[in-house]
């Protein structure tokens, strides 16, 4: 231990609780994925609101879950099935977003980014969103979509809450508010893509931003 470390017990303590938290928690979660994954939420959903406005009225259902009037089972699906792959490419991009933002935050931290916390965050919120996802699956499966973006809320906020011990510890508040949008969407259907917007738009871009000026921005000064 150098002599100026031992002058100074507090800094030395500090210093070890620094790496104690570094090992337990993976800090490397970057603001800027937040926004990432915000903005691409906000332009699916006004694809998604594109879409609805061109179907038929009875597919939109703002206005009616039922199978459209005079349209065949199969025409139906066919609607579904397009929703669904432009939430599947959402989700890739969104991640592709975060992967590439998180990394680049790790390298300028000189950590490591599949580490053994890492590992226990991702196993943690893997959990709530593989439950949600079979959920997903089999109310799409029974014809019940328009509780889906309810699913998706209330269990992407059990992953976040889930795997919030470790990583930042604040994501367990924007857990909190992605279970109180999807409890709200249980109760008004014909708004769920204006709550799965406000949830994984408008959410994660306020969370990017409160957690760049918590964190990366603090970390750009303390190396400048």
């Amino acid at each position: 231990m150098h002599q100026e470390d031992m002058a100074n017990p507090i800094k030395t303590l500090q210093d070890i609780h620094s790496i104690m938290e570094r090992s337990a928690r993976f800090l490397s979660l970057s603001g800027w994925s937040g926004v990432w994954a915000g903005c691409t939420a906000l332009v699916g959903a006004a694809i998604a609101r594109q879409w609805l406005q061109q179907a038929s009225e009875g597919f939109f259902y703002e206005y009616s879950n039922s199978i459209p009037i005079g349209e065949t089972n199969g025409d139906y699906r066919a609607y579904v099935f397009r929703f669904a792959m432009l939430a599947i490419v959402v989700l890739i991009v969104a991640l592709a977003g975060g992967l590439f933002f998180t990394m680049r935050k790790a390298r300028k931290a000189g950590a490591t980014l599949w580490s053994p916390a890492s590992r226990r965050m991702v196993f943690e919120l893997a959990v709530p969103l593989a439950i949600g996802g079979i959920f997903a699956f089999v109310f799409l499966y029974r014809g019940f979509e328009a509780y889906i973006p309810a699913i998706c809320l209330v269990f992407y906020g059990l992953a976040l809450m889930n795997g919030s011990k470790h990583t930042l510890s604040d994501i367990r508040y924007l857990g909190f508010f992605e279970i109180a949008l999807g409890i709200l969407c249980l109760f008004l259907q014909g708004y769920g893509l204006l709550l799965w917007t406000l949830g994984f738009g408008v959410l994660h871009i306020l969370y990017g931003i409160i957690m760049w000026n918590k964190y990366d921005r603090q970390a750009i000064k303390d190396k400048a």
